[in-house]
C-alpha cells in the first residue's frame, strides 16, 4: 500500500523525532501523549516573547492582541469539529471537560435513572459518573464488546431504554483501538430522550470529527494527544445544553456581576472558563489544529490505520504473541495492544526501552476493561502517530524477539 503522507518530511517537524534520526529509537506511545511539532512550540514562544498578557480584561494593545489570538483558536477548533464558536469551551484537558459535563448533567439524575457506558471507558470518563452515582443514587450499565473486540450494538439497543438519561462513551478505545459508532449510539440515546457524551481523546487529530453528523450533545478531547501542549483541552456542547448547565469552577472571568450575597454568570462559553486560562497553551493548541488540518485528517487516519495493519501482520509472526483488539480491516485507530506469553507487560516494556522502543505496559487507565478480558496484568501497547514508520514497527518486532530470548522463551 502506497503511503499517503510524506513521513520523512513530517518527521523533521518534530524535535524529539528529528534529533533521534539515524539512531535506534521509536516513539510508539502517542495514545498516551503525542509528540509536538515545532510550529506549536513557535506559536507558544511568540506569545511569551511578544504579547504575554492576560486575556479579555486589559484595555491596552498587548492584552487585546493576546485576546485576539486566544479567541482565534476557538474559531479554529469550532471549524475542526464543525461546531459554532460559542459551543467551544477551553479546559485543562479531556478529564476536566468530562467532569464538567458529568457534574452538570448529574444534578438532574436520581434513583431509577441510568447512565449507559461501554466497557472500554478510560477512567477519566468512568470515575466521575461512578462517584456521582454513589452521591445521586442512579445506576450504571456497561455495553460489552464482541469476541472480535467491537462494540456489541445488539446489546446497546437492549440496554439503552426509557430509564436511560445519559449515554457516556469513548469514541475510540485507548486499549483496543476500536472505533465506536457514535452516530448510531446518538440515535439510540435521543430516541429515549437521553443525552450523549463523547470522550474523543483518542479520536481528535486522528479521525475526522463532525459533531453535527455525529449528533452528539457533548464531546471532549485533550490537546496533548493531538500534537498540542499539555494542560489544554476542549469541551464541545450544544449551546442550549451549556446554557442550562451550572458552572463547574467559580471565580474571575466567568461572572457577569458580583454582589455581596449573589453573582450572575457570564455568557457561554466563558461561564465555564474561570480564572486566567493557559493562554500560551491554547495558542499552541491552535497551531496544532492548523497542523492537523494542513496535513489532512483523512491522510493522517489512513497513515495510522496502515501502520496498525502492518503492526498486526508483523507481530502475529512472533511466537507466543496475541493481539488484543479488532482485525486490521475493522473500524480502528493506530492503537495495537498485545500480550506475550510468559512476560509481564512491565518487564517487556522495560526491555523494549533498552532497545530504544517507547511503548506503554499495564492497564492504560482502563482497569475494568482489562479485568473483563481476563488480562489481570494488562497489555503492552504500541500506538502510532502521523510521524511513525514501518521501519519503527520492524524495530519493535525485533526488540520483542530479543526480549523473548532474554526470558528464554524461544
Amino acid at each position: 500500500m502506497k503511503d499517503v503522507l510524506d513521513v520523512m518530511k513530517v518527521r523533521r517537524d518534530f524535535p524529539v523525532i528529528a534529533k533521534a534520526e539515524g539512531k535506534r529509537f521509536a516513539y510508539l506511545d502517542s495514545a498516551s501523549s503525542s509528540q509536538t511539532p515545532v510550529q506549536v512550540l513557535e506559536a507558544q514562544d511568540a506569545y511569551y516573547f511578544n504579547y504575554r498578557a492576560n486575556v479579555h480584561r486589559g484595555m491596552y494593545r498587548m492584552s487585546e492582541t493576546a485576546t485576539e489570538h486566544f479567541e482565534a483558536v476557538r474559531r479554529k477548533v469550532a471549524d475542526l469539529l464543525r461546531a459554532k464558536e460559542d459551543e467551544i469551551v477551553f479546559t485543562r484537558g479531556a478529564t476536566e471537560a468530562l467532569n464538567i459535563v458529568a457534574r452538570g448533567l448529574a444534578k438532574d439524575l436520581g434513583k431509577g435513572d441510568e447512565v449507559v457506558m461501554t466497557v472500554m471507558e478510560h477512567h477519566a470518563n468512568l470515575v466521575p459518573w461512578q462517584q456521582l452515582a454513589r452521591e445521586k443514587g442512579f445506576s450504571m450499565k456497561f455495553i460489552p464488546v464482541t469476541k472480535d473486540y467491537l462494540l456489541d450494538m445488539e446489546a446497546a439497543e437492549k440496554m439503552i431504554g426509557p430509564a436511560t438519561k445519559v449515554v457516556a462513551v469513548t469514541a475510540a478505545s485507548n486499549v483496543l483501538g476500536t472505533v465506536v459508532p457514535i452516530a448510531e449510539l446518538a440515535a439510540l440515546a435521543h430516541a429515549v430522550g437521553a443525552k450523549i457524551v463523547v470522550d474523543a481523546a483518542q479520536a481528535a487529530g486522528h479521525v475526522g470529527l463532525d459533531v453535527k453528523k455525529l449528533d452528539c450533545d457533548f464531546l471532549a478531547f485533550s490537546g496533548h494527544k493531538m500534537l498540542g501542549p499539555t494542560g489544554t483541552g476542549v469541551l464541545y456542547g450544544k449551546k442550549d445544553l451549556l446554557e442550562k448547565m451550572d458552572p463547574y469552577t467559580f471565580g474571575g472571568d466567568m461572572i457577569r456581576e458580583v454582589q455581596w450575597d449573589h453573582s450572575t454568570w457570564n455568557e457561554v462559553p466563558w461561564k465555564f472558563e474561570a480564572g486566567t486560562p493557559n493562554v500560551g497553551g491554547v495558542i499552541g493548541l491552535g497551531a496544532a489544529v492548523d497542523y492537523v488540518r494542513l496535513t489532512g485528517i483523512d491522510k493522517i487516519a489512513e497513515h495510522e490505520h496502515m501502520l496498525a495493519a502492518y503492526a498486526i501482520e508483523e507481530l502475529r509472526k512472533i511466537n507466543g504473541l496475541r493481539i488484543i483488539g479488532p482485525e486490521a480491516d475493522a473500524p480502528r485507530t493506530g492503537v495495537v495492544s498485545f500480550e506475550v506469553d510468559g512476560m509481564h507487560p512491565h518487564d517487556l516494556s522495560t526491555i523494549l526501552d533498552a532497545e530504544g522502543v517507547c511503548v506503554r505496559g499495564g492497564h492504560h487507565c482502563a482497569m475494568p476493561l482489562l479485568r473483563e478480558l481476563g488480562l489481570m496484568d494488562g497489555t503492552t501497547r504500541a500506538s502510532f502517530g502521523l510521524y511513525n514508520t514501518k521501519e519503527e514497527i520492524d524495530l519493535l518486532a525485533a526488540a520483542i524477539r530479543k526480549a523473548r530470548r532474554i526470558f528464554r522463551l524461544e
